[in-house]
């Protein structure tokens, strides 16, 4: 079953969050979606609004376009810090991710 199949079926909206604690700064999410994460100054890795903004809080979370939902679960699924989590919008529960059931 592909990425699509199992957690974007009927359209079901997904957001994704970085633990900057955990991450490495090792940069394989901003190589596999740069339009959803990018490294800053500080060598860290954050997401990004749809408009492009970087987004600093902690726990900051912008949606996951499913078009590139493979590349942000394969982001997740090779980080080496575990930092990148992938949750359903409705009910927060974690899909992709070191916390997902």
């Amino acid at each position: 079953m592909g990425v699509q199949q199992e957690a974007g079926a009927g359209g079901e909206a997904l957001e994704v969050w970085i633990d900057q604690d955990l991450c490495t700064g090792d940069g394989i999410c901003a190589q596999y979606a740069p339009e959803v994460f990018e490294l800053d100054i500080d060598g860290l890795a954050y997401v990004k609004s749809p408009q492009d903004e970087l987004l600093q809080d902690k726990g900051a979370t912008t949606p996951v376009p499913l078009p590139l939902l493979t590349d942000v679960v394969d982001s997740a699924r090779e980080c080496p810090g575990d930092c990148i989590h992938v949750r359903r919008v409705s009910d927060r529960v974690e899909v992709y991710g070191p916390d997902a059931e």
